[in-house]
């Protein structure tokens, strides 16, 4: 090999574009490095750094490694620490920020979108306030593992590119081993992104944001008449088709503060969540949600209200009639419902074998949905089971409690009246929408202790691997199908600050 070959074949170090820094200095803050003592690393996602563009042989090497545990940069590479303000948990804080993240820079992928890369738990930045900045083993992994699953399902999220761990002790309520999170996004600009510039009332600056945001996502919106109000249109009809996907897998986010709500319509910000086992619709997970207020049936509604407070910061761009920009701003969000139900009557349908509306399916959803919560019925594995052809066919019917023969025999009636797909190729549709496997909580939780306890990464690449094609079942894999044992339940996820 010459010295050309040998060139042209060694590992080479990413090249980011910082974007964000096209915005207002108090956007953001050049970020600080705070090395860690013994960084090594976890988990690289291969399949997405190839994605990416990035070379997974100069990532899992020494330089590498050193970006992803935050102790030293490439040459080019320019981390910065972004502004936000948000509602939380209905209360606003004018000033928030990434208080332990630092993003790196943008690159652009194999289909010639742009993606974020940033780090989670790198230390403290001047948002930390009170906090470390660091992050603990358990919540990376927990954010690796259901942003990894969320995209297998088909789910717009966030992914994961690295877990590193650090070396280093975190002090929560006890000393936890350190841990970092590489994150891809289309962008992390969220709501309260939005909020915190327009608190500021300067509309040039905001003007500025939208124009990067739209630049960012969708920037043929630039040439219409209305760009303002087309971006939140935009922005409206992705987080109603998002939530409707969650709740078509029973997923609960957990932490739906206006912080926490992205206006690329991808899942960000994997805290206290978690899938739900037995359907009830006021499941809860965040220790730290007393009352209620993101629970699984409440997620529409509250993305409804986190999306008005992203019209009521635009409203200045909405139009130059001031009388004109609350009307146009209560249009666009009265899509939300028509949107959000459109994508989950739709979904129903899919999940149940249907092809073409008809009267009455919204009733036949409401009574399997109530018949799930009367018999504590497992939500994942009753649609799993309503999936099988015998089951279709009504010959074996056996796999679901007898309370479900009254609604058993709607479905079959209604089946009877939609297309005239053999029992084999309607379970075949329904098998590739209703998952096999989900992240269950107390796997997750178990494979959380084996790593932070015992330095075991095996179930995590396990769960990763049953994971990454949800929907076939896999031999061997039984037991990431069944829902927990009545020994085995975890009734409350944390965050990870």
């Amino acid at each position: 090999m010459n010295e050309q070959q040998a060139a042209s074949s060694a590992p080479m170090p990413p090249v980011m574009a910082q974007g964000f820094t096209q915005l207002p200095e108090w956007m953001y803050d050049r970020g600080v490095l705070s090395p860690v003592a013994a960084p090594r690393l976890i988990r690289l996602n291969e399949a997405l750094a190839a994605e990416l563009g990035l070379d997974a042989r100069w990532l899992a090497g020494p330089q590498g490694l050193a970006m992803l545990a935050g102790n030293s940069m490439p040459a080019g590479v320019e981390p910065v620490a972004t502004a936000y303000a948000g509602h939380q948990f209905g209360y606003y804080n004018p000033a928030l920020g990434d208080g332990r993240a630092l993003l790196l820079g943008d690159v652009r992928d194999r289909a010639g979108h742009v993606r974020e890369i940033q780090l989670k738990g790198a230390g403290r930045t001047v948002f930390s306030r009170r906090g470390d900045g660091r992050a603990a083993l358990g919540p990376v992994l927990r954010e690796y593992l259901l942003s990894e699953s969320m995209a297998a399902l088909g789910i717009p999220t966030t992914r994961a590119l690295a877990a590193v761990s650090t070396g280093e002790k975190v002090q929560r309520e006890t000393l936890l081993p350190g841990a970092i999170l590489t994150r891809v996004a289309s962008s992390h600009l969220r709501v309260g992104t939005f909020q915190y510039v327009a608190a500021r009332r300067d509309p040039a600056a905001l003007r500025q944001l939208l124009d990067f945001a739209i630049a960012r996502h969708d920037p043929q919106v630039l040439h219409s008449p209305t760009p303002a109000l087309t971006f939140l249109q935009n922005v409206v009809a992705a987080q109603a088709s998002l939530v409707a996907r969650w709740m078509l897998v029973g997923f609960i986010h957990g932490v739906m503060n206006t912080d926490n709500m992205a206006i690329s319509g991808e899942t960000i910000d994997y805290g206290p969540c978690a899938f739900m086992d037995e359907y009830d619709p006021a499941t809860v997970f965040s220790f730290i949600d007393e009352h209620g207020r993101y629970a699984y049936t409440n997620q529409p509604t509250i993305a409804l209200w986190n999306l008005t407070r992203l019209a009521e910061a635009l409203l200045p761009l909405l139009s130059d009639d001031e009388d004109e920009r609350p009307v146009l701003a209560r249009q666009a969000l009265a899509e939300f419902n028509t949107r959000f139900h459109t994508v989950y009557f739709d979904g129903m349908r899919a999940k149940l074998g249907l092809t073409a509306a008809q009267d009455g399916d919204e009733a036949l959803f409401a009574a399997l949905l109530e018949t799930m919560h009367q018999t504590r019925a497992d939500m994942t594995g009753t649609f799993r089971a309503l999936s099988h052809p015998a089951m279709l066919a009504g010959e074996d019917t056996a796999a679901l409690p007898l309370a479900f023969a009254p609604w058993l025999e709607r479905w079959h009636q209604r089946l009877r009246q939609d297309d005239a797909r053999p029992p084999e190729a309607r379970a075949q549709a329904m098998r590739a929408v209703n998952p096999c496997y989900i992240p269950r909580n107390h796997l997750v939780e178990a494979m959380i202790r084996s790593a932070v306890e015992e330095g075991d990464f095996t179930p995590f690449e396990t769960m990763l691997t049953v994971l990454a094609t949800p929907y076939e079942e896999q031999p061997g894999c039984e037991r990431y199908a069944l829902p927990p044992g009545a020994d085995e339940r975890v009734r409350y996820t944390f965050c990870g600050t």
